[in-house]
Protein backbone atom coordinates (compact mmCIF):
# COMPACT_ATOMS: atom_id res chain seq x y z
CA UNK A 1 0.00 0.00 0.00
CA UNK A 2 1.02 3.61 -0.56
CA UNK A 3 -1.19 5.85 1.54
CA UNK A 4 -1.96 9.54 1.12
CA UNK A 5 -3.84 11.55 3.74
CA UNK A 6 -6.19 14.50 3.32
CA UNK A 7 -6.48 16.58 6.48
CA UNK A 8 -9.32 19.03 7.01
CA UNK A 9 -8.68 22.14 9.09
CA UNK A 10 -10.77 25.27 9.40
CA UNK A 11 -7.88 27.17 7.80
CA UNK A 12 -7.74 24.90 4.75
CA UNK A 13 -6.95 21.44 3.39
CA UNK A 14 -3.58 19.73 3.79
CA UNK A 15 -2.57 16.83 1.55
CA UNK A 16 0.12 14.64 3.10
CA UNK A 17 2.04 12.66 0.49
CA UNK A 18 0.72 12.20 -3.06
CA UNK A 19 1.51 8.57 -3.92
CA UNK A 20 2.67 7.20 -7.23
CA UNK A 21 1.65 9.14 -10.32
CA UNK A 22 -1.99 8.89 -11.43
CA UNK A 23 -0.74 7.96 -14.92
CA UNK A 24 -0.12 4.44 -13.63
CA UNK A 25 -3.88 3.94 -13.21
CA UNK A 26 -4.20 3.93 -17.03
CA UNK A 27 -1.69 1.08 -17.36
CA UNK A 28 -3.58 -2.26 -17.42
CA UNK A 29 -0.78 -4.10 -15.64
CA UNK A 30 0.67 -1.15 -13.77
CA UNK A 31 4.22 0.07 -14.13
CA UNK A 32 6.39 -3.03 -14.31
CA UNK A 33 10.06 -2.34 -13.46
CA UNK A 34 12.94 -3.42 -15.64
CA UNK A 35 14.61 -4.85 -12.54
CA UNK A 36 12.47 -7.74 -11.20
CA UNK A 37 13.70 -6.97 -7.67
CA UNK A 38 12.18 -3.49 -7.81
CA UNK A 39 8.62 -2.58 -6.88
CA UNK A 40 5.86 -3.25 -9.44
CA UNK A 41 3.58 -0.24 -9.04
CA UNK A 42 -0.17 -0.40 -9.62
CA UNK A 43 -2.78 2.27 -9.04
CA UNK A 44 -6.40 1.04 -9.18
CA UNK A 45 -7.79 4.55 -8.53
CA UNK A 46 -6.37 7.96 -9.28
CA UNK A 47 -5.77 10.46 -6.51
CA UNK A 48 -7.91 12.94 -8.43
CA UNK A 49 -10.89 10.54 -8.43
CA UNK A 50 -10.49 9.85 -4.72
CA UNK A 51 -10.47 13.57 -3.97
CA UNK A 52 -13.53 13.98 -6.18
CA UNK A 53 -15.38 11.37 -4.13
CA UNK A 54 -14.85 13.65 -1.14
CA UNK A 55 -16.00 16.73 -3.04
CA UNK A 56 -12.49 18.21 -3.03
CA UNK A 57 -10.74 19.63 -6.08
CA UNK A 58 -6.95 19.85 -6.29
CA UNK A 59 -7.36 23.63 -6.45
CA UNK A 60 -9.05 23.54 -3.01
CA UNK A 61 -5.89 22.26 -1.31
CA UNK A 62 -3.92 24.92 0.54
CA UNK A 63 -0.87 22.89 1.59
CA UNK A 64 0.92 19.85 0.21
CA UNK A 65 3.48 18.29 2.54
CA UNK A 66 5.55 15.27 1.58
CA UNK A 67 7.34 12.91 3.92
CA UNK A 68 10.19 12.71 1.42
CA UNK A 69 10.88 12.88 -2.29
CA UNK A 70 10.92 9.25 -3.44
CA UNK A 71 8.58 8.90 -6.45
CA UNK A 72 5.93 6.89 -4.58
CA UNK A 73 5.41 9.92 -2.33
CA UNK A 74 5.68 12.84 -4.78
CA UNK A 75 4.13 11.25 -7.88
CA UNK A 76 1.19 13.67 -7.97
CA UNK A 77 2.69 16.77 -6.39
CA UNK A 78 2.04 18.74 -9.61
CA UNK A 79 -1.74 18.25 -9.21
CA UNK A 80 -1.77 21.21 -6.83
CA UNK A 81 0.52 23.83 -8.39
CA UNK A 82 -1.06 26.58 -6.30
CA UNK A 83 -0.64 24.80 -2.95
CA UNK A 84 2.20 25.74 -0.63
CA UNK A 85 4.71 22.89 -0.57
CA UNK A 86 6.03 22.10 2.90
CA UNK A 87 9.33 20.23 2.71
CA UNK A 88 12.58 20.17 4.63
CA UNK A 89 15.29 22.30 3.02
CA UNK A 90 17.67 19.34 3.24
CA UNK A 91 15.23 17.29 1.18
CA UNK A 92 14.49 20.04 -1.34
CA UNK A 93 18.19 20.60 -1.95
CA UNK A 94 19.09 16.88 -2.06
CA UNK A 95 20.62 16.21 -5.49
CA UNK A 96 18.57 13.97 -7.77
CA UNK A 97 20.10 11.81 -10.50
CA UNK A 98 17.05 12.42 -12.71
CA UNK A 99 16.70 16.19 -12.32
CA UNK A 100 14.69 18.48 -9.99
CA UNK A 101 11.95 16.80 -7.98
CA UNK A 102 9.76 19.93 -7.95
CA UNK A 103 8.96 22.57 -10.51
CA UNK A 104 10.89 25.74 -9.74
CA UNK A 105 7.72 27.86 -9.83
CA UNK A 106 5.88 25.72 -7.26
CA UNK A 107 5.47 27.83 -4.09
CA UNK A 108 7.49 26.28 -1.31
CA UNK A 109 8.32 26.74 2.35
CA UNK A 110 11.68 25.11 3.01
CA UNK A 111 11.69 23.92 6.59
CA UNK A 112 14.56 23.46 8.99
CA UNK A 113 13.11 21.12 11.60
CA UNK A 114 9.63 20.84 13.10
CA UNK A 115 6.79 23.04 11.86
CA UNK A 116 3.34 23.82 13.28
CA UNK A 117 1.34 23.92 10.03
CA UNK A 118 -1.74 25.84 11.19
CA UNK A 119 -0.24 27.53 14.25
CA UNK A 120 -2.53 25.84 16.77
CA UNK A 121 -0.68 22.60 17.51
CA UNK A 122 -3.21 20.41 15.72
CA UNK A 123 -0.96 19.43 12.80
CA UNK A 124 2.80 19.41 13.29
CA UNK A 125 5.53 18.31 10.91
CA UNK A 126 8.17 16.37 12.83
CA UNK A 127 11.68 16.21 11.38
CA UNK A 128 12.72 12.53 11.12
CA UNK A 129 15.78 12.38 8.85
CA UNK A 130 17.57 9.20 7.93
CA UNK A 131 15.55 7.42 5.28
CA UNK A 132 16.39 10.46 3.18
CA UNK A 133 18.29 13.61 4.27
CA UNK A 134 15.14 15.63 4.92
CA UNK A 135 12.54 13.00 5.75
CA UNK A 136 9.65 14.21 7.90
CA UNK A 137 6.67 12.66 9.67
CA UNK A 138 3.34 14.24 10.63
CA UNK A 139 1.66 14.49 14.03
CA UNK A 140 -2.09 15.05 13.74
CA UNK A 141 -4.35 15.61 16.75
CA UNK A 142 -7.86 14.45 15.88
CA UNK A 143 -10.91 15.33 18.02
CA UNK A 144 -12.22 11.74 18.23
CA UNK A 145 -9.29 9.47 17.41
CA UNK A 146 -6.72 11.40 19.40
CA UNK A 147 -3.13 11.93 18.29
CA UNK A 148 -1.80 10.04 15.26
CA UNK A 149 1.78 10.04 14.00
CA UNK A 150 1.99 9.40 10.26
CA UNK A 151 5.31 7.65 9.77
CA UNK A 152 6.17 8.31 6.16
CA UNK A 153 9.06 5.95 5.43
CA UNK A 154 10.79 6.48 8.76
CA UNK A 155 9.04 3.16 9.45
CA UNK A 156 8.06 0.79 6.63
CA UNK A 157 6.35 -2.04 8.53
CA UNK A 158 5.30 -2.81 12.11
CA UNK A 159 8.17 -5.28 12.38
CA UNK A 160 10.64 -2.47 11.64
CA UNK A 161 9.11 -0.46 14.45
CA UNK A 162 8.79 -3.23 17.02
CA UNK A 163 12.41 -4.29 16.54
CA UNK A 164 13.81 -0.84 15.69
CA UNK A 165 15.20 -2.21 12.44
CA UNK A 166 16.69 0.32 10.00
CA UNK A 167 16.65 -0.66 6.30
CA UNK A 168 20.07 -0.94 4.69
CA UNK A 169 18.87 1.28 1.84
CA UNK A 170 18.36 4.30 4.11
CA UNK A 171 20.48 7.35 3.47
CA UNK A 172 21.87 7.48 7.03
CA UNK A 173 21.65 4.63 9.53
CA UNK A 174 22.50 6.66 12.65
CA UNK A 175 20.01 9.42 11.85
CA UNK A 176 17.37 6.80 11.08
CA UNK A 177 17.85 5.17 14.48
CA UNK A 178 17.76 8.58 16.19
CA UNK A 179 14.52 9.41 14.39
CA UNK A 180 12.93 6.18 15.63
CA UNK A 181 13.83 7.17 19.18
CA UNK A 182 12.43 10.65 18.64
CA UNK A 183 9.19 9.24 17.26
CA UNK A 184 8.83 7.01 20.33
CA UNK A 185 9.31 10.06 22.57
CA UNK A 186 6.70 12.05 20.65
CA UNK A 187 4.24 9.17 20.80
CA UNK A 188 4.73 8.75 24.55
CA UNK A 189 4.29 12.47 25.18
CA UNK A 190 1.21 12.83 22.97
CA UNK A 191 -0.23 9.34 23.63
CA UNK A 192 -0.21 8.94 19.86
CA UNK A 193 -0.91 5.99 17.58
CA UNK A 194 1.61 5.20 14.85
CA UNK A 195 0.13 4.85 11.36
CA UNK A 196 2.70 3.19 9.11
CA UNK A 197 2.57 4.28 5.49
CA UNK A 198 3.35 1.04 3.65
CA UNK A 199 2.00 -1.53 6.14
CA UNK A 200 -1.02 -3.13 4.43
CA UNK A 201 -1.92 -5.31 7.40
CA UNK A 202 -2.21 -2.28 9.67
CA UNK A 203 -4.00 -0.24 7.01
CA UNK A 204 -6.64 -2.93 6.56
CA UNK A 205 -7.31 -2.96 10.33
CA UNK A 206 -7.55 0.84 10.47
CA UNK A 207 -10.13 0.82 7.68
CA UNK A 208 -12.51 -1.51 9.57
Amino acid sequence: VDSCYLIKHRAGWLLWDTGVTDAIAAMPDGQRPADPRATHWRRPKTLVSQLDQLGVKPSDIKYVAVSHTHPDHVGNVTLCPQAMLLVQKAEYDWPSPVGPRFKPDHPVTKLDGDHDVFGDGSVTIISTPGHTPGHQSLLVKLPKTGAVLLSGDAVHFKDNWDNRRVPAINDNQDKSAASLRRMADVMAKEKAQLWINHDKAQRDILML
